[in-house]
């Protein structure tokens, strides 16, 4: 009888450690492409669109909490990938300017994008995103 129980207690465990989260160590991964649209100071009149090169996108490993766990610089053409997840929920993100600013609030807001990787090898698109820019 003793041997019955920790073998369950045992089988517990290791079963339980194997369990894959949200985050690094899969083979799927998560792309997008950034364009900013330029305005005026005022932030009322689109100037010109270009590549979002060199931005700061960030991403959140499940949903638990809203603290950005890795972070990866777009690239020239505004491309950014995020590799190497498990199965599981994700938030992407970048910031871009309120338009038209607003006194006394904040000048920068989130774009959240929200998926699931629901399985291995998995490749999810998020398309073009576009960030506004002052």
């Amino acid at each position: 009888m003793k041997y019955l129980f920790y073998s369950s207690i045992i089988s517990f465990f290791i079963l339980s450690s194997c369990q894959k989260v949200e985050g690094p160590g899969g083979t799927s991964r998560i792309k997008g492409k950034l364009k900013v649209e330029n305005y005026n100071t005022q932030g009322t009149v689109l100037e010109g669109t270009y590549p979002g090169a060199d931005f700061d996108v960030y991403i959140i490993y499940g949903d638990k909490d809203s603290t950005a766990d890795d972070n990866v610089k777009s690239s020239v053409d505004g491309t950014f990938e995020f590799n190497f997840l498990e199965k599981g929920k994700y938030s992407i993100y970048v910031y871009e300017d309120v338009l038209p600013a607003v006194a006394g609030a904040s000048t920068k807001k989130a774009i959240i994008y929200t998926t699931e990787i629901t399985k291995r090898k998995s490749e999810i698109d998020l398309g073009e995103i576009i960030v506004k820019k002052k």
